[in-house]
């Protein structure tokens, strides 16, 4: 019986300690990059036909950190990163170029940018 009452009291310290009013339970603080956001878009082919099986990838602009992710059969991909600005870029087959890309895609602590258009044309 007293070690029942120990844990009780246990989990009772811990659960008080963590419910403090006016005090989240976590705090992140300015500039922590551990939130990630997520970079989200279509990859296709000038005419809307959408390509599979495709690795993109979003690129830190000051890091050079690669975040990758592979397209499925709709051309649809989701990458989460770090907050920071990223560039996509696209394994391409011979004979192809990027014809539209989003440019530099910015994203803070929790963002989701999931509007992009990539299309690729040879």
């Amino acid at each position: 019986m007293s070690r029942l009452a120990a844990t009780l009291g246990t989990v009772l310290i811990l659960t008080t300690a963590a419910c403090r009013s006016y005090q989240p339970v976590l705090v992140q603080a300015m500039g922590d990059k551990t939130t990630p956001g997520t970079i989200a878009g279509v990859l296709s082919a000038p005419g809307g036909e959408p390509l599979s099986g495709r690795n993109v990838y979003a690129v830190d602009v000051k890091s050079a950190q690669r975040y990758s992710a592979m397209t499925n059969v709709t051309g649809g991909f989701s990458i989460k990163v770090p907050p920071g600005e990223y560039r996509l870029q696209v394994d391409l087959q011979e004979g192809e170029h990027v014809v539209r890309d989003p440019g530099v895609v910015h994203i803070n602590k929790s963002d989701l940018d999931a509007n992009l258009k990539i299309v690729v044309g040879s």
